[in-house]
């Protein structure tokens, strides 16, 4: 795909040949009309979060304390979503997923499950489950209905102070309740609060009307921070200044304390990390359409994360799309259009859970002027 036009138009009428010299009255009629399609400004949701998707719930359950510092986050889509998902990372910890695999009897989901707590954290669904059964919410079978609730978990065991203080079926459970269409809570909540660098979410507005978001715990082995600039890698990805950064002075750059721009790899036999997420969207798409989402998401952790997709690290990207898949059919270049987009909303989502976990900031505080610390 061509990367200086990474978001092209759906509709593109034929172009006159400019070969040769200046164009035609023809040419300039077409320029006027076709470039800004072409390279049409991206903006943010009205939110820049999860839920500027319509259909989407996000709820949260934080434990902090008393040996915890782990939680839960909940993405419901009650009229189900369809579904798809993609395994980059070496050491994976998900529930449900071969579900996911187009072909298969359930294209829908009624929730999907981020959490820490590592494979113990996958019970956490559970609830989930047992909340959605209880408003009769899932696929119906004979004598009621079994919600599908796919899950993906990072690890965090122990950051609290215990090892065995980690999220079980009671944080699913309470997740959901608290799940609503408010904007999203960042920082350290949910699955974020006991990850490297918590919870992020961002959205865009895509030029065909269409919706894309991400939602991400952030709990890499590598850095999100490049050591040459002492900015975020996905920095480059902002839209209509949303990060509010300022590019730090060398001196400011010379030092790293907390080793946000280190590679990742000292030491990196003795740690277990992952990054999680979900990318959503209101254009309708089949399970192999999100399945493909979902694929092409992941380089927007490799656009914000070096190195990326590591044996310690378990990354998990779900893709969910709120519209049902007959109510129309996408052209190979909106296609490309919203993969890409969901892509570059996860990089986004990555800056700002590392903004809204605090410690860059109060790192470099010269480099964060507009925001709060």
């Amino acid at each position: 795909m061509n990367q200086k036009s990474m978001y092209p138009a759906p509709l593109r009428p034929a172009s006159p040949s400019l070969r040769g010299g200046l164009p035609g009255l023809a040419g300039i009629l077409w320029i006027l009309l076709v470039f800004p399609m072409a390279t049409a400004a991206q903006t943010p949701g009205p939110t820049n979060t999860l839920i500027d998707v319509q259909g989407l719930e996000v709820g949260h359950e934080t434990r902090v304390g008393d040996g915890y510092l782990t939680g839960t986050t909940v993405i419901l889509s009650r009229e189900g979503a369809t579904a798809g998902y993609s395994v980059h990372g070496g050491g994976p910890g998900t529930r449900e997923t071969d579900l996911l695999e187009p072909g298969g009897l359930v294209t829908e989901v009624q929730a999907i499950v981020l959490s820490g707590g590592s494979a113990f954290g996958l019970d956490s669904a559970t609830g989930v489950m047992k909340w959605l059964e209880e408003r009769e919410l899932g696929f119906p079978v004979g004598g009621g209905v079994v919600p599908i609730v796919p899950a993906a978990i990072l690890f965090d065991l122990g950051r609290g102070g215990d090892f065995s203080a980690r999220p079980t079926a009671e944080f699913g459970y309470l997740a959901a309740e608290a799940a609503s269409r408010d904007p999203v809570e960042m920082g350290r909540v949910g699955a974020g609060t006991g990850a490297r660098h918590g919870l992020g979410t961002a959205s865009v507005l895509l030029p065909n009307g269409y919706t894309v978001a991400a939602i991400v715990g952030l709990n890499p082995g590598g850095a999100v921070v490049d050591p040459r600039t002492c900015l975020p890698y996905g920095h480059f990805l902002e839209l209509e200044g949303e990060f509010g950064l300022t590019k730090p002075d060398p001196e400011a750059c010379a030092e790293d304390p907390q080793g946000l721009n280190g590679s990742g790899e000292d030491g990196y036999e003795e740690t277990f990390n992952t990054t999680i997420a979900v990318v959503a969207t209101d254009a309708p798409l089949d399970q192999t359409q999100a399945q493909r989402m979902a694929m092409i998401s992941n380089s927007g952790l490799a656009r914000s994360i070096r190195p990326v997709h590591n044996l310690g690290d378990g990354d998990v990207v779900f893709a969910v799309a709120t519209t049902p898949e007959d109510s129309g059919r996408l052209s190979n270049q909106e296609l490309h259009a919203l993969y890409n987009g969901a892509a570059d909303a996860l990089g986004r989502a990555v800056v700002h859970a590392l903004l809204q976990e605090g410690s860059y900031c109060e790192e470099y505080p010269g480099v964060c002027p507009d925001r709060d610390r």
